[in-house]
């Protein structure tokens, strides 16, 4: 589901409201690996299936910060505001990974308008993003962004 509004100002109607539920993705190795190489980060339980296959999850997972680098685009997926100069990552306001995302899960996210308000720069808008991982009983990551929209 998408939802779809004309002006960034349409936003404030919107608080408390569900944006929709993002399509499945498959996190696979290559993505983590790639991550991991951008990002310095190759700690075995990302990138050495062999190792992490006797390691404490059986296979290996996701980083946490691959799961919360897809916000940009499960929000992109769940909202479109058609007159926009630009959307800016503004920040971030609370982030929990209660759970892991194993390499060839399949994950998505449910995407919540948590809040609003108007700023001389635009529009600040609070997005909450519950991160599910298919067949999984946790979520894999809940957080808050803070999105400026111009």
């Amino acid at each position: 589901m998408t939802t779809t509004i004309a002006t960034p100002q349409e936003l404030l109607g919107l608080v408390g409201q569900s944006l929709g539920t993002t399509e499945w993705m498959t996190v696979d190795q290559e993505r983590v690996n790639l991550f991991a190489d951008a990002t310095g980060d190759h700690q075995w339980i990302h990138v050495d299936p062999e190792k992490a296959a006797a390691g404490p999850y059986g296979r290996t997972i996701a980083h946490g910060y691959l799961t919360l680098s897809l916000a940009p685009l499960f929000i992109a997926e769940a909202l479109v505001v058609e007159q926009v100069q630009a959307a800016v990552n503004y920040g971030l306001n609370k982030v929990r990974f209660p759970a892991p995302v194993p390499v060839g899960s399949r994950v998505r996210a449910a995407v919540e308008l948590a809040g609003a308000q108007e700023k001389p720069a635009g529009i600040e808008a609070v997005i909450r993003l519950t991160y599910e991982v298919e067949g999984a009983d946790r979520p894999a990551c809940i957080a808050e962004t803070v999105v400026l929209y111009r």
